[in-house]
């Protein structure tokens, strides 16, 4: 069995404050993929860049302190990559890890910001990435895409959608782009194999909304059709504090 692990951690320090590393190595994912490091490698030390049994790699973006992807592996994947576009690779936005069986695209969605400020941009990344997993699905490839993709599909996937229509995150066109991008051939493998369950994976910091349970699912795992039965099992570990998301999983046979 493989687990991966996917967790947008809100700034790399802060979240090695609250405990990072010694989860990781109870933990033990095989992957684990990072999202809103906020952090350049060279800013951190050996503890950081290299625990036991673990490599890490780092896609940090062009501006200090903002964005930014990053994995923690057991294995060296057999190459990395972005999505070779510079005005989201600037941002590190999307880390490829090139496995035998699979290639993971650790990705940062885009926060679509008040008022649809970035909607276009979200937007163009989405097809962007959908455009790429493609590619490799086309050439005979397993794609796992996870991380923080900024949207709440489906009523289910958030405490309050109707007071939320206008908001960021859960605009109608962030909606449809992810209905499209499923529609592409992938599966988002959490609802796939727990249909009903209400759980979330993100909370505002602000109205004490963890503690009331009020938050939004937009931290997924999602896989090309034909991989999805390699999923044995799919969770979110929202016991697991640290940052405003919590980590999410999937288990793969």
């Amino acid at each position: 069995m493989t687990t991966v692990l996917s967790w947008n951690v809100n700034g790399i320090r802060a979240a090695l404050k609250s405990g990072f590393l010694e989860w990781l190595l109870q933990t033990q994912p095989d992957i684990l993929c990072l999202q809103e490091t906020r952090a350049l490698p060279e800013d951190l030390d050996d503890a950081v860049l290299r625990p036991a049994g673990y490599l890490s790699l780092w896609n940090p973006a062009k501006k200090k302190g903002y964005s930014g992807t990053a994995a923690y592996v057991k294995q060296p994947p057999l190459k990395t990559g972005v999505l070779d576009l510079a005005h989201f690779d600037d941002e590190g936005r999307v880390q490829v890890l090139e496995y035998p069986k699979f290639t993971i695209l650790n990705g940062y969605w885009p926060n679509s910001q008040a008022e649809r400020a970035r909607l276009p941009y979200k937007l163009e990344f989405c097809d962007a990435i959908t455009a790429h997993a493609n590619r490799l699905v086309s050439a005979g490839k397993n794609v796992i895409l996870c991380g923080d993709f900024n949207i709440a599909h489906n009523e289910i996937d958030l405490a309050n959608p109707k007071e939320n229509e206008n908001s960021a995150g859960y605009y109608i066109e962030e909606r449809e782009a992810m209905t499209k991008f499923l529609g592409n051939g992938y599966v988002d493998i959490f609802r796939r194999l727990h249909p009903d369950t209400i759980q979330y994976s993100w909370w505002s910091y602000r109205t004490r909304a963890r503690e009331r349970n009020v938050g939004w699912r937009i931290d997924y795992h999602c896989v090309n059709k034909a991989f999805a039965k390699r999923v044995k099992r799919a969770w979110i570990l929202d016991d697991i504090k640290g940052s405003d998301h919590c980590p999410v999983g999937i288990e793969l046979a």
